[in-house]
């Protein structure tokens, strides 16, 4: 069954080949094509899943190469595929809920005139992300890392008659390939210092060669980091991803759930031998984690817009999974990668049916009253935030969630700093899910339900319920029976993991009892604030310290004036006054010269032969001349 790796990301690229070659097909065959492909990508994913599990390949590992892709001197990428526990993690997500997406997309999508286009670049996308995830190499890896971004571009872009939708395209691929750009240095640098990019034999000969704590170490770890703060969105590369709600909300889902934005922390989780032999670097990722998921879920408070609270809370779950990187927690942190992938691509698309029944309406202050109008889309979504505000007990988000927390208070690397801040984070997640469940669901309408969602958006929306509610199932607490699946089964491909120390029952029983109260009053305070009093938050945002904190929330923190004046429109005057663009006279002078010496010599061709004869005589005198006075 190993055998087939090949076909797992070839598919979906094939479904994309068709839709691109095949030209005007019908609505039917475009969606079967679309979800066919990908779904039977996740059906291999699966098979070989259950392989994995009851046959290991020897070492735990399996490397498919199809062919050598470049050969020059010792250097020589292939084609080739790496399947390992962390790989394999990644496929089941990236194809599982891909093929939820695309058959969602099927009635979402289904009164667009770019539909065939828009199935094709759900394909390329969920095919490039797999070439990521499953290189063998860094120069394959690179390959996928950027057909995301460029998916990413065109999906976001997607509408692209509309200049704000062409902008927020623009944005999200300038600022990821500032990441991008420190990524492929990075790679250089390994390149220079150990001579090869074979992912592997790269992680073996740095922990050979490099000593913790070495400056090329250091080095490396951070460049890496930049190529993974740009496409996980996190500080200061953080700006693009809520204008990358433009896109269909489908996209939104796909980006945000279960491809683009996972590839930054899959890379740290594959280079964790570099990031270990560098602990600066594994704490400028702690710190910046930390930072991130709190200034995004303040953001997210002062949200009107349901998709931009989405997006915000985006960032800030990637936070928490940036923290849990930063302190070594490995397992947790894809642990929380994948519940994550499963309830925040349940909000998405509920959030899209929302979307579609109010004809296009996203304000959530112009919404209310839905939980008995839309019941499936209202139970759904409640699933989903209850994982995402990680409820005690209930959801798939509260156990990953926790893992976080726990590993973050016991690793040597994290400590009690690290643990109030991620609680705090926690507390406002609560905050602003449940603020987003009660203006939306509960109080008076305010707009009509214009249609309700079909057979294939519930029945997507049901499927991601249940996966929500008992995917966490893989990983419990110690504290709770201490079922270790997930990080056991990944401890083959990442080996470190944070271990926990004898004697901390109590501690633990206390940890989880303080962030359980915790979050639980942050969902009350949402209650007492937009359902009990409404007037309340009224008078808050409408005071003028609230306005100022809004206004300045809203702004994202003030990053895009920054980036603006510091970046923007230096750049922008600067093109203004070199309009002419000073360069193109080196061009233009060349190209004068070689006219003006074209013309001189013209001159000299006369077809005259006494002319000739006068000038060739002239010049064997001159160099008569020449040589005899030498």
């Amino acid at each position: 069954m190993f055998e087939l790796l090949w076909l797992i990301p070839a598919l979906p690229f094939a479904g994309f080949l068709f839709l691109v070659l095949a030209g005007g097909l019908p609505r039917s065959a475009v969606a079967a094509i679309g979800c066919a492909s990908v779904g039977l990508s996740a059906s291999i994913a699966l098979l070989i899943c259950h392989q994995f599990l009851s046959s290991p390949p020897p070492g735990d590992f399996y490397t498919q190469t199809l062919w050598t892709w470049i050969e020059t001197a010792n250097f020589a990428p292939g084609i080739a595929f790496h399947l390992d526990a962390l790989s394999l993690v990644m496929i089941l997500v990236i194809t599982g809920v891909g093929f939820l997406i695309h058959l969602y997309s099927a009635e979402y999508m289904e009164g667009d005139e770019g539909y065939q286009r828009f199935f094709a670049y759900l394909n390329l996308f969920v095919g490039c992300m797999l070439v990521l995830v499953l290189a063998d190499n860094f120069v394959l890896l690179l390959l996928g890392w950027e057909g995301v971004g460029l998916c990413s571009y065109l999906l976001i872009g997607f509408w692209y008659r509309d200049p704000e939708n062409g902008r927020a395209a623009r944005k999200a691929f300038v600022v990821t390939r500032i990441g991008d750009t420190a990524l492929l240095i990075g790679l250089f640098l390994l390149f220079a210092e150990l001579g090869t990019l074979h992912i592997q034999d790269v992680l073996g000969r740095a922990g050979e060669n490099w000593e913790p704590g070495s400056g090329i170490a250091l080095a490396a770890a951070l460049l890496i980091l930049g190529g993974a703060l740009g496409k996980s969105a996190q500080l200061p590369l953080q700006t693009w991803l809520p204008d990358a709600m433009a896109g269909p909300t489908p996209v939104s889902a796909l980006i945000h759930a279960a491809t683009m934005v996972t590839a930054g922390v899959y890379l740290i989780a594959r280079t964790n031998v570099l990031f270990e032999l560098a602990p600066a670097a594994m704490l400028t990722v702690a710190i910046i984690g930390t930072a991130t998921l709190l200034t995004a879920g303040l953001s997210a408070l002062a949200q009107s817009d349901i998709k931009r609270v989405l997006a915000y809370s985006t960032i800030s779950q990637l936070g928490y999974m940036f923290l849990a990187l930063g302190v070594g927690a490995w397992s947790a942190a894809m642990f929380h990668l994948m519940t994550h992938a499963l309830f925040k691509a349940l909000l998405f698309l509920a959030a899209g049916a929302l979307i579609l029944s109010l004809h296009h309406e996203q304000n959530m202050f112009r919404m209310g009253g839905l939980r008995k109008k839309l019941p499936v889309v209202f139970w759904t979504f409640l699933i989903g935030a209850v994982s995402l505000a990680a409820l005690p007990l209930v959801g798939s988000g509260f156990y990953s969630k926790e893992k976080i927390l726990w590993d973050v208070w016991i690793s040597p690397h994290g400590g009690p700093a690290f643990w109030t801040a991620a609680l705090l984070g926690a507390v406002i997640t609560s905050l602003y899910t449940f603020r987003m469940v009660f203006l939306t669901f509960f109080g008076s309408a305010k707009t009509e339900v214009y249609v309700r969602p079909g057979a294939r958006i519930t029945t997507v929306l049901l499927i991601l319920a249940v996966l929500s509610t008992f995917g966490g199932g893989v990983e419990l607490p110690h504290t709770f029976g201490h079922v270790t699946f997930f990080s056991n089964f990944l401890q083959t491909a990442v080996d470190t993991e944070v271990t926990l120390p004898p004697g901390l029952d109590a501690v633990l029983w206390a940890l989880l009892g303080i962030a359980s109260v915790l979050v639980v009053l942050g969902a009350m305070a949402a209650w007492f604030c937009y359902v009990k009093r409404p007037e309340l938050s009224r008078r808050i945002a409408e005071s003028s310290p609230g306005a100022k904190v809004r206004a300045f929330l809203l702004a994202g923190w003030g990053f895009d004036r920054i980036y603006d004046h510091l970046i923007v429109n230096p750049f922008t005057f600067a093109a203004r006054i070199n309009r002419a663009d000073i360069v193109d006279y080196v061009y233009a002078i060349t190209a004068g010269t070689a006219r003006a010496l074209h013309v001189l010599l013209s001159e000299t061709q006369t077809g005259r032969l006494r002319l000739y004869a006068v000038v060739l005589t002239a010049g064997t005198l001159v160099l008569l001349i020449i040589a005899f006075s030498s």
